[in-house]
């Protein structure tokens, strides 16, 4: 039994929507994911898919979407990414009873995998824009709306403490932390995500949603004061999905 992670699925089967013009990594995607899970994800193992699992717009739109990923191997956790309009995040619960046991919607709880909790939630990061001058030294940034990005990391920084506490109160001490977007951006060396990491003394930070390779670098990648930062975005791993605990 293992546990698995990777994001950003970008799926489209019902919309005219394509990733393609992001880069040959893109083209015929799905079937990547599809081959690399089978071959590699067995029925007892789970993964947690991190976000921007499909274009729909509501549940109609990404209905063949949610049925390809249903039809993966494995237990399927999957936390909200900012494309997914269909999961109001009020609504997580309704997402569950809906679609158990097939498929399992980590937000405002806590999933488990052997003796560890795995907790998430969406996340946020300020991404500019950032003004820079012809040399590529970084000038300054748009800072109205970093301050509305603040509040967002506000909000969801209450539902990952919701998401801590509901395991701690079940007697969990050991945590896998979960997020769509990175945990700094490319003005922090600390926030509000790793501060969290480090009060729960999480093992492992697993996000996504940073695509291309100018992008792979924007936040912690690998180990920052004791904690392990795993970028699993579906492009960087060429859709092949990375073991973190087997």
């Amino acid at each position: 039994m293992a546990l698995f992670a990777m994001g950003d699925f970008h799926l489209s089967f019902q919309t005219d929507k394509s990733m393609d013009i992001f880069g040959n990594v893109w083209k015929h995607h799905e079937k990547k994911i599809e081959k690399n899970m089978k071959k590699l994800v067995a029925p007892e193992d789970t993964i947690v898919i991190t976000g921007d699992h499909s274009w729909g717009r509501n549940l109609e739109e990404c209905r063949l979407d949610l049925e390809f990923i249903e039809k993966l191997p494995g237990r399927k956790i999957l936390l909200r990414g900012n494309h997914d309009m269909f999961w109001d995040a009020k609504k997580t619960k309704a997402l569950n009873e809906r679609f158990n046991p097939k498929l399992f919607f980590l937000q405002d709880n806590f999933y488990s995998y052997e003796d560890y909790a795995l907790v998430g939630t969406k996340g946020f990061t300020f991404e500019g824009p950032f003004y820079y001058d012809p040399w590529g030294n970084l000038m300054g940034w748009d800072e109205a709306k970093e301050q509305h990005a603040q509040k967002l990391v506000e909000r969801e920084m209450q539902r990952l403490r919701k998401s801590f506490e509901a395991a701690s109160s079940e007697g969990y001490r050991k945590f896998i932390m979960f997020l769509h977007y990175p945990p700094t951006n490319i003005l922090e060396k600390e926030s509000p995500f790793t501060q969290i990491a480090k009060e729960y003394g999480v093992s492992r930070v697993v996000y996504s949603h940073c695509h291309g390779e100018s992008r792979y670098g924007d936040s912690i990648r690998g180990e920052h004061e004791g904690i392990r930062y795993e970028l699993v975005s579906g492009d960087y791993l060429d859709f092949c999905p990375v073991k973190l605990l087997s």
